[in-house]
């Protein structure tokens, strides 16, 4: 759905301004794209701190950490002080905006549910190239497994960081952050425990994953052995 909508904003960045009048397809789409999903808001709500709006359901993993950190501005704010978005729903309801696949004029609120079921946005999605594996290979390509790729700070929410860049991210900006989190490394693993939380997780880091598990462990293991299985095959590439 994502890659769908990408084809159909023509930017990411949004305006938190209230518009004074009537403006071209092009600006709407943009000015009412949540910056998260590129989508078309969603029950969206605002942070107080900065005003910086998102789909309710896009902010809320940042919700779900002890600092969260507006995924826009980077700025603190209190989760008690996120609001719906009243007036952006208002808008939503008033404005339309041609889809870019049949041209239709469609009132952003239901802009979504118009692209999911149009036609010519299938077919231009039919067109677009598919993935394929960089060497030829008679194996299915998986597609319900664990995302083991990527993972979202436990303190702030920041999303889409590898291992290392998740190292660099907490070490930089959660040096001195004394709460209790979970490892979203650990716990995305099958023998992860997803409630246990690290006493100090900043050295839990540095100690545990120095390496990445994607490169060295077989997960059909316990975690023992993938770990000492991981470190033999690291230290044999050294």
């Amino acid at each position: 759905m994502m890659a769908m909508f990408r084809s159909f904003v023509s930017g990411v960045q949004q305006k938190q301004q209230q518009t004074n009048g009537a403006t071209t397809g092009d600006s709407l789409e943009s000015q009412f794209s949540c910056p998260i999903c590129l989508e078309v808001y969603h029950k969206p709500v605002s942070i107080g701190n900065c005003g910086h709006t998102f789909c309710g359901e896009c902010l809320q993993p940042c919700l779900q950490v002890p600092s969260p950190l507006c995924p826009l501005c980077r700025m603190p704010f209190d989760p008690k002080k996120v609001e719906k978005s009243s007036n952006v729903e208002k808008q939503l309801s008033s404005y339309k905006a041609p889809c870019r696949g049949c041209s239709k004029k469609v009132t952003l609120i239901k802009m979504r549910s118009h692209i999911s079921s149009c036609t010519k946005v299938q077919e231009q999605m039919a067109n677009c190239p598919k993935f394929v594996p960089v060497v030829p290979t008679s194996q299915p390509i998986p597609s319900n497994i664990p995302n083991r790729s990527t993972f979202v700070c436990p303190y702030c929410g920041a999303r889409n960081l590898d291992q290392q860049e998740l190292v660099k991210h907490c070490m930089e900006n959660h040096r001195n952050d004394p709460n209790k989190v979970v490892c979203p490394v650990c716990s995305a693993m099958p023998w992860g425990d997803p409630s246990y939380k690290s006493a100090n997780f900043l050295q839990h880091l540095l100690h545990r994953h120095k390496f990445s598990y994607d490169t060295f462990v077989d997960y059909s293991i316990d975690e023992e052995a993938a770990l000492q299985a991981a470190l033999a095959l690291s230290l044999s590439e050294n």
